[in-house]
């Protein structure tokens, strides 16, 4: 791979969609419009005129096998089909392969050596250069409201997940942050400042995922519209190095999520 591989969508996989675009209208200030996609209903979630991320109904087969809604990320890599048998020979599998969205792009869903999910994906035409100011940086930087500023990895061992995202994205560390008995919390870029953290899961999470951070202008304001419209809140507000405030949330169809703002 010759350049280190970004983070490029988001996706919401849930129970109830038009509930969670409501939801997600209320808390973040997204608007929904459907995607015109052939044969489903794929929801797109803008900020302002940009096209942040996707929404869609949990497919039937995952329904069956009683996966919760949830958040996905997309990293883009220069060729889906041969990143796969890289990702196999680190301790990575494979949970859907790769395949194309017509018009769109090819992807496939994968999980790390410890079991998180995200998808690869590489569009049908090339991405348009983005200008550097509007890529968000992370909690401690600033993070457009709207857009996801943070990635952050609950891993089954936090090294290991370094060192495999590492030698398959490209990925470097940018700070080590000594948590104690917790371990190190990793700072990661994909090419350009910190755009995320990894470590190894606390006790109370029940497996390894992926979590998304989304901006919003004010952290108290938003919390406030999360509870009322049935979200909630399982950490924070806290504040993080170098002064943003965060929460973890869950919505109100069980996926989880978080919000990142400036100094309060």
């Amino acid at each position: 791979m010759t350049a280190a591989a970004p983070f490029c969508w988001y996706e919401l996989m849930t129970s109830d969609l038009t509930a969670a675009e409501a939801f997600y209208a209320t808390v973040i200030g997204w608007t929904a419009a459907d995607s015109g996609m052939s044969g489903f209903r794929y929801s797109i979630f803008s900020a302002g005129e940009t096209g942040v991320a996707g929404a869609m109904t949990l497919p039937e087969e995952l329904c069956a096998a009683r996966v919760p809604p949830h958040w996905i990320g997309y990293v883009r890599v220069e060729d889906v089909d041969a990143a796969l048998p890289r990702l196999i020979a680190a301790g990575g599998s494979v949970h859907r392969p790769a395949a194309d969205i017509p018009g769109v792009g090819r992807f496939a869903v994968v999980a790390d050596p410890g079991g998180a999910a995200l998808c690869l994906f590489r569009e049908a035409m090339p991405a348009p250069a983005r200008d550097p100011a509007e890529v968000p940086t992370g909690p401690a930087g600033t993070c457009p409201p709207g857009r996801v500023g943070w990635h952050e990895l609950q891993a089954h061992d936090g090294d290991a997940a370094f060192a495999f995202y590492a030698a398959l994205f490209g990925w470097s560390e940018v700070e080590r942050m000594d948590m104690g008995a917790m371990g190190f919390y990793r700072l990661f870029a994909t090419g350009g400042p910190a755009v995320g953290g990894m470590m190894t899961r606390i006790p109370e999470a029940p497996r390894p995922f992926w979590l998304y951070y989304f901006g919003v202008e004010a952290l108290d304001a938003a919390v406030d519209r999360l509870s009322a419209a049935g979200g909630r809140v399982v950490m924070g507000p806290m504040e993080v190095p170098g002064g943003a405030w965060i929460v973890q949330a869950f919505d109100p169809q069980g996926a989880m999520f978080a919000l990142v703002a400036p100094r309060r």
